[in-house]
């Protein structure tokens, strides 16, 4: 099966290259060609190829197709608890509100809450999302039915002695579905954060990373409360505590949030396989702060984008989290020049794609790699006139404005319509399950 998309203004996101009229091909789950229309001739081949009955056409006139947006850190039944515990600090919010909702749910709710994160990712243009949370097999056997690419982890926390349940249950991920979904699911290790792994329990998840030869996933320094703890009960920083048990010396490792580091910290990153997911919508509005992202993309550290879990966000489209990222750099720093726009649209797709260890296959436009794909509708009045693509992609679109989310070579919305979700049972089961959630708390 081929689906071919004409007239399309491309944009690959592949080094720097300037936008440009034209068609892709896409053959099963892989792109095939991506044509220039300044080429004089195509070879024949190709057009009898794309000629060929067995082809579904997509006439991409007036949309731009990019690669799909990459969501590096997220949590998604939290989608459940929206709008729930607004206006908190981030430990009250924790505590007081999250923690006894998420104690309240079923691996059922868990199910249908990711279901409706991934119906909102999709419509907002995001095609692959890293996911950290309890109840995993239920959230792998959803991405596995939509139709979404996900890197899978089972978040670690060691308040309490659990007899070992949470890191069988982080192996059990990693054997049953690492590699599953057509390749479509990947998994990590999660400890959850450093002040909520004594260095015992840390440990053990590193060398469990190193015999499976996996990457980890794990929050760094969200607060300055956080700052605060780990000084008090280890006298380090919560990066110093990681890079002193020996986190960053042969492991991947993506590290949420990352937002208040020293100078010394952001040099005990620099060099690290993997890299930094900035949450900038989270962040901002639980008041956390903003992240050094200049100076540590300065640093040559990796630097790709997340929304966070909606309990905090809100919002899962990464257009938002694109503007934040930048408007908050250039506030930061009393200069428009700093993060430009094609710098935070790389955020979002070919550096997240880094961070996950997915760059061979995805991130970018390029023949050969996975069709993971969005074609996003330029004819409305916020988009028009067009001077500058890019400029109008970074500051200007937002998630409604994706008419096509393709992953995989598999369409899962065309013209605004979900394919692969029943969106109104999502809907459905979601208010009646959240309203269960959060009675009485």
């Amino acid at each position: 099966m081929r689906v071919h998309i004409r007239n399309t203004t491309i944009l690959t996101m592949n080094k720097e290259e300037a936008p440009f009229l034209g068609d892709i091909v896409i053959h099963n789950d892989r792109i095939e060609h991506i044509i220039h229309k300044d080429q004089q001739t195509i070879d024949p081949i190709i057009l009898e190829q794309i000629n060929h009955d067995d082809v579904q056409v997509i006439d991409g006139t007036d949309m731009v197709t990019m690669p799909g947006l990459i969501n590096a850190h997220q949590h998604t039944p939290m989608n459940l608890l929206k709008g729930f515990s607004d206006d908190l600090k981030l430990m009250d919010w924790l505590e007081k509100k999250m923690f006894p909702a998420e104690a309240q749910m079923t691996p059922e709710d868990i199910y249908w809450g990711s279901q409706l994160s991934m119906a909102e990712m999709i419509r907002s243009g995001t095609t692959t999302f890293a996911d950290m949370y309890m109840h995993m097999n239920q959230i792998a056997q959803a991405v596995e039915e939509v139709g979404m690419r996900a890197s899978l982890t089972r978040g670690l926390v060691f308040h309490d002695d659990d007899q070992g349940a949470r890191i069988r249950e982080a192996i059990e991920l990693v054997e049953q579905w690492h590699g599953q979904a057509d390749g479509r699911i990947t998994t990590m290790f999660g400890p959850h954060a450093p002040y909520t792994c004594p260095p015992d329990s840390l440990l053990e998840v590193i060398e469990l990373a190193k015999q499976y030869q996996l990457p980890i996933h794990i929050h760094l320094a969200e607060t300055k409360e956080e700052v605060i703890t780990m000084r008090e009960r280890y006298e380090q920083t919560p990066t110093q505590y990681l890079y002193e048990l020996g986190l960053f010396e042969q492991l991947h490792v993506m590290l949420a949030h990352s937002v208040h580091l020293t100078k010394r910290d952001i040099q005990y990153l620099t060099g690290m396989r993997g890299g930094v997911i900035h949450n900038p919508v989270s962040n901002l509005k639980l008041g956390c702060g903003i992240a050094p992202v200049t100076e540590m993309m300065k640093q040559g550290i990796t630097v790709g984008l997340g929304t966070d879990g909606a309990g905090s966000a809100t919002t899962l489209d990464m257009f938002q989290e694109i503007k934040a990222a930048t408007w908050l750099q250039k506030l930061d720093y009393g200069d428009p020049t700093v993060l430009p726009a094609y710098q935070s649209l790389q955020m979002a797709t070919i550096e997240s794609a880094k961070l996950l260890a997915i760059d061979h296959e995805t991130g970018t436009l390029e023949v050969g790699k996975k069709a993971d794909m969005i074609l996003i509708d330029l004819l409305q009045p916020h988009l028009q006139p067009v001077h500058h693509i890019v400029s109008l992609l970074a500051y200007s679109a937002n998630g409604a404005d994706v008419d096509i989310t393709i992953v995989n070579g598999q369409i899962l919305m065309r013209q605004r319509q979900l394919i692969t979700i029943d969106e109104q049972e999502v809907i459905r089961q979601g208010n009646i399950r959240a309203q269960r959630i959060v009675n009485g708390i």
